[in-house]
């Protein structure tokens, strides 16, 4: 399992942090995980099958 950063999801994505935060909030993104006190991350298997649902919809 790999945990993505914050600079490695908005690589991966291309949304913004606050973008980020609104989709979790609403329910349609994967939740962040919390590292930390000042850290989190998101597992990047569940961000992949994120991003392979919109893929999918578009075909």
């Amino acid at each position: 399992m790999r945990i993505l950063s914050k600079r490695q999801l908005k690589e991966l994505v291309l949304y913004s942090p606050q973008h980020i935060a609104r989709l979790e909030a609403a329910g349609k993104f994967p939740k962040r995980i919390k590292l930390g006190p000042n850290r989190v991350g998101w597992i990047e298997e569940e961000v992949l099958d994120w991003l392979q649902q919109r893929i999918d919809r578009r075909d």
